[in-house]
């Protein structure tokens, strides 16, 4: 009997399924589709504010026209929701917040605008003080401490004026304790229990938010810092417990926040509790990214390669102003 010969190459040679782009797909462990994206976009209340961002390129204000048109072309891109967070008008900014749940405020007003041509568009809201506190803080500030209870309570008359509204998702991003308790009872009592919460449930003291508050104006009105309330970007665990109690309270989804330095985090939520899970690509991130490409220095590709990371990483969306952009080569 003839001695088998044994062939003097591997047996298994994987780039065989990497051949071809077809065949590539056919095997890829997870895809990105627009159904993945929420476009945040930002309203302006302030004339002559809109426009350019310089700290976020490609990225613009948008008037109450825009935010139409941004949600006629999230639609047309197959885009599912879009996330809208307020410019006010910094002379109207104090340390009571009221206009914070002010029914013509101009957040909700961009609510009702984008419903009235988008109405099947989801429309995510932020719910959190900042945009309305002239010290910059999520919450009130009494002697330099943050109050919880007290900003909880504001958060709760806020998020009820954009259940009001038409909001179909709202997104707690004050990292107060109990703040979502309490907005999940003060919804099914005022008969929104329809209204989805996507909680920022672990949101990190980080220094990549520094062009997002160029964008509503919070730069050089931060007194002090943010690290009293989010999560310390050193701990795994305590994210965890927060992920925990905010999906207990009655969150429908969660956020990690930032994006892509915390891919370990949305690995662990995901594969710890299951639940809807998704990860803000935030500002620095989008700008480090956005002007590399503008340089010549990475290629769009790079764009693409950043947003799938978080769905292999576990994440069933991202919120990203690459939004559109994604979507447009993706369709």
């Amino acid at each position: 009997m003839a001695t088998p010969i044994i062939a003097p190459f591997p047996a298994s040679r994987l780039r065989r399924l990497r051949r071809t782009a077809q065949l590539r797909d056919m095997v890829a462990e997870v895809n990105f589709t627009p159904a993945n994206l929420i476009w945040p976009i930002f309203v302006s209340e302030v004339a002559g504010a809109e426009g350019a961002i310089p700290s976020m390129p490609g990225v613009e204000r948008l008037t109450l026209d825009g935010a139409r048109r941004a949600a006629e072309q999230a639609m047309r891109l197959n885009i599912p929701a879009i996330c809208v967070f307020p410019h006010s008008d910094p002379d109207l900014k104090d340390e009571t917040c009221e206009r914070a749940w002010d029914p013509e405020n101009i957040g909700n007003r961009a609510i009702r605008a984008i419903k009235e041509v988008a109405p099947d568009l989801a429309v995510m809201t932020d719910i959190a003080l900042d945009p309305y506190n002239i010290n910059g803080h999520d919450g009130f500030v009494v002697d330099g401490q943050i109050l919880n209870d007290e900003t909880v309570e504001a958060l709760v008359k806020m998020a009820l004026a954009q259940a009001d509204a038409g909001a179909d998702i709202l997104g707690p991003s004050d990292m107060m304790d109990g703040r979502i308790g309490a907005l999940r009872a003060a919804l099914e009592g005022a008969g929104h229990k329809h209204v989805a919460i996507l909680s920022y449930a672990a949101k990190y003291a980080s220094a990549f938010y520094g062009p997002f508050r160029d964008a509503v104006g919070a730069s050089g009105r931060l007194v002090g810092d943010k690290k009293t309330y989010q999560i310390n970007p050193a701990n795994r665990d305590e994210a965890m417990r927060c992920v925990a109690r905010d999906l207990a309270e009655g969150a429908d989804m969660v956020m990690v926040k930032p994006g892509m330095p915390y891919l370990d985090i949305c690995r662990a939520v995901k594969d710890q509790f299951g639940a809807p899970t998704f990860a803000y690509q935030v500002s620095g991130e989008y700008a480090m990214i956005e002007g590399a490409i503008q340089n010549g220095w990475l290629s769009r590709d790079a764009m693409m390669e950043s947003l799938l990371a978080f769905r292999r990483a576990g994440c069933d969306g991202v919120l990203s102003y690459f939004a559109p952009k994604a979507a447009e080569m993706l369709v």
